[in-house]
């Protein structure tokens, strides 16, 4: 299995998003993380595919952390953390020392800029969160000439609160009139009543592109700030704001401005773009070369078929193939040679594409087998011996295409694609492949985000895992870790939850000093029929719950559309996370459905019971890149209630998986893993399984090798 130490992982992660260049044009962001003037939105997007890190903080003590993803051409997404000083009640009539914000904005360009017409751009700021920030505008913006660009818009909320007038709406309804109150605070609520109601308000802006990197900017704001006056955290003497952008580098840019004619700011913005990596397509070395076999015509000696009646010839194929993959990384599990077909199952454990991986292969057979072999079959496996997709491809066409202008495109057409168990014959295990055994001392780093009291605990310690694969399909696995530094351990708030809590006590797991066993399990893993997948778990399954659990799959070779089916029984483990267990038990079962939809997008839905005993659904959409980059939100929704489910009403966050590959150039399966949760309560909590099949076998379908079969002759 791919080693994953979560140190790796998360400076991987940490390492993309504050280091790596857009290497294109991006836009001016604002101080809320998306494309606009000062404090006001523009109605301009971010290049396809951008990824921005937003830092801004003000004289007054305030701050805000922002994640914004360019979803579509159109369509952008935020996250934002902020922190404001003495803003929401602690103690009857005393403040908090500090509020932490945690909020979700979501921006739709409805028209793009023409020769004559402006960008137009609707957006809702604040529409999951706490209602502190919440607004909604409808913004255009226009380029003048090569420097200039202005902006108006018109808001509700926040951007409706200074020289408000009666709504334009209220043509479509007396309900437009009127904005509802809501507790700002409470959080979590998709505040729809809201949207686009009460007074409305205008704003404005300009910018100027001073030179090559420095861009000046000045707004009339709409936002009267009137909660933070109320609490005299800022005097707001003026609706005028003035600021400027540098650009430090390609994708770095250092924002300042002076807001409200009383306080002044800094904004650091990070951009990259996950299509674009900074090493370009890869360092890895080159391939092997196709093989060509010389005319039959002029050395029929090679061509023949009696070379099969040789035991000791195809012993030497087979040791040839073994250390041709060797040198290039892959791992021969099995083979089946005949005189014009052979069939080669391998493991792949460097190679983010498999379609890159069946390509090497592909060439390594040229080169082993004799001049009859005309027909490869080429079964990729995973580490835990489950094949998917088969693929057959004519030595002949190999050949033919190899230096061809469009050879990959021809390789492609040429290829044919079915499930593994439909292949006749058996092929004959390598000694070698099997019983495996390996392990690893690696550093691992443990985070915990959101907590009131610190926004950010983390632990670092060491790791011993091993893995023992007896047969095919049977995995033993297991990891021992000592925290060595952090603080996690001082998370002392106790939990205020209603239900059974699964997760809500967590910082108690936290506070083990002594060696403790992350997970320690022995799972099954098999094809009980054509189109299936399935796996059986038990022991300790992660750090908090041990039992057992199953899981089968059904997931075509050919179809965009996978269902499975998942059960488990497991108990709460001990604080201590030892061999003991506590009082708690849980039931929980789900049906998934996993479809790819195309473009890079991906949805899940999970329906089930979870593991406070609640029933409901979590929905996740996902954007892939063909490199490997996967950037993701999800949100449960349960039959609890927001009173019972807590601070956050529901369950919701935000992935981030980044392949090392993008950022060291260097061939590698190994990923850096990011989520981003805003709050961590009972309602809607999931087991942590490891061992889960659909990401398995994703990759050995064939919707997802022929989406990266541009790699094929890499």
């Amino acid at each position: 299995m791919p080693r994953r130490s979560r140190l790796a992982a998360t400076a991987t992660a940490i390492a993309a998003l504050l280091w790596a260049p857009a290497w294109g044009q991006t836009r001016s962001v604002n101080t809320y993380g998306v494309p606009g003037l000062i404090d006001m939105p523009s109605a301009q997007m971010q290049p396809d595919g951008d990824l921005t890190t937003t830092l801004s903080g003000l004289s007054n003590e305030s701050g805000r952390v922002q994640l914004s993803f360019q979803i579509t051409p159109r369509l952008q997404g935020v996250f934002r953390y902020a922190t404001i000083p003495d803003f929401l009640p602690g103690d009857p009539g005393e403040p908090f020392d500090r509020t932490y914000d945690r909020s979700f904005d979501l921006r739709y360009q409805v028209l793009t800029e023409g020769r004559l017409r402006p960008a137009l751009t609707v957006g809702l700021q604040d529409f999951g969160g706490t209602s502190l920030y919440a607004g909604e505008y409808v913004v255009a913006t226009k380029d003048v000439g090569d420097r200039l660009t202005v902006t108006g818009g018109i808001g509700w909320g926040r951007f409706g609160s200074d020289g408000g007038f009666d709504n334009p709406l209220r043509v479509f309804g007396d309900r437009f009139e009127t904005r509802p109150e809501v507790d700002v605070g409470r959080g979590g609520e998709f505040e729809a009543d809201q949207w686009f109601r009460g007074d409305a308000a205008l704003f404005a802006g300009v910018q100027y592109q001073f030179s090559d990197r420095l861009l000046l900017k000045a707004e009339y704001s709409s936002d009267a700030y009137e909660l933070e006056e109320e609490r005299d955290i800022l005097d707001r003497r003026t609706p005028f704001n003035f600021g400027f952008d540098y650009d430090l580098r390609p994708g770095l840019k250092l924002g300042g401005y002076a807001l409200h004619g009383d306080e002044v700011g800094v904004t650091l913005a990070f951009t990259l773009n996950p299509k674009r990596s900074a090493i370009g397509s890869g360092l890895e070395g080159a391939p092997l070369p196709v093989t060509i076999r010389p005319d039959q015509s002029a050395r029929p000696d090679l061509w023949v078929r009696s070379w099969t009646a040789d035991p000791a010839l195809e012993t030497t194929i087979v040791d040839t193939l073994d250390t041709l993959l060797e040198q290039i990384g892959l791992q021969l599990v099995s083979t089946r040679i005949e005189a014009t077909e052979a069939e080669i199952r391998f493991r792949n454990p460097r190679y983010g594409s498999q379609a890159q991986a069946v390509g090497r292969v592909a060439r390594a057979m040229t080169g082993a087998l004799p001049s009859s072999v005309e027909t490869f079959i080429i079964v990729p496996e995973t580490e835990e011996g489950l094949a998917g997709a088969a693929v057959i491809l004519r030595r002949s066409d190999l050949e033919r295409q190899e230096n061809a202008p469009r050879g990959a495109a021809s390789m492609q057409a040429a290829a044919r694609l079915v499930d593994s168990t439909r292949i006749p014959g058996e092929t004959e295990m390598l000694d070698a492949a099997y019983p495996r055994f390996s392990w690893a001392l690696s550093p691992y780093v443990a985070f915990s985000t959101f907590d009131p009291d610190n926004p950010l605990r983390f632990d670092i310690g060491a790791q011993l895992s091993a893995d023992l694969q007896p047969v095919r399909g049977l995995v033993f696995s297991g990891a021992l870790r000592q925290r060595l530094v952090g603080n996690r351990d001082e998370a002392d708030r106790p939990s205020n939850s209603v239900l059974p809590r699964v997760r809500s006590e967590s910082f108690l797991f936290a506070r083990n000093t002594g060696p403790f066993i992350p997970y320690l399990t022995g799972a099954y893993f098999f094809r009980p029929a054509e189109s299936f997948y399935g796996r059986v778990s038990a022991g300790l399954l992660e750090s908090q719950y041990g039992g057992a659990s199953a899981e089968l799959l059904w997931a075509p070779v050919d179809s965009r559309l996978a269902i499975g089916v998942e059960a488990s029984q497991v108990r709460q483990r001990d604080f201590e996370m030892d061999f003991d267990f506590q009082d708690l038990d849980a039931t929980t079962g789900f049906v998934s459905a996993y479809y790819d939809h195309g473009n890079g997008f991906h949805s899940r839905l999970d329906v089930g019971q979870y593991l406070a005993g609640d029933k409901g659904a979590t929905y996740e959409l996902t954007r892939e890149f063909n490199n490997g980059w996967r950037i993701g939100a999800y949100a449960t929704k349960t039959n609890v209630s927001s009173e019972d489910f807590g601070e956050g009403s529901f369950d919701k966050g935000i992935r981030l998986e980044i392949p090392l590959a993008w950022v060291t150039g260097r061939p590698s399966r190994s990923t850096g893993n990011l989520l981003i949760q805003p709050i961590l309560r009972d309602g809607g909590a999931r087991l942590r399984l490891r061992d889960r099949l659909y990401p398995k076998v994703r990759d050995l379908t064939e919707p997802e090798i022929e989406d990266r079969w541009g790699r094929f002759w890499r």
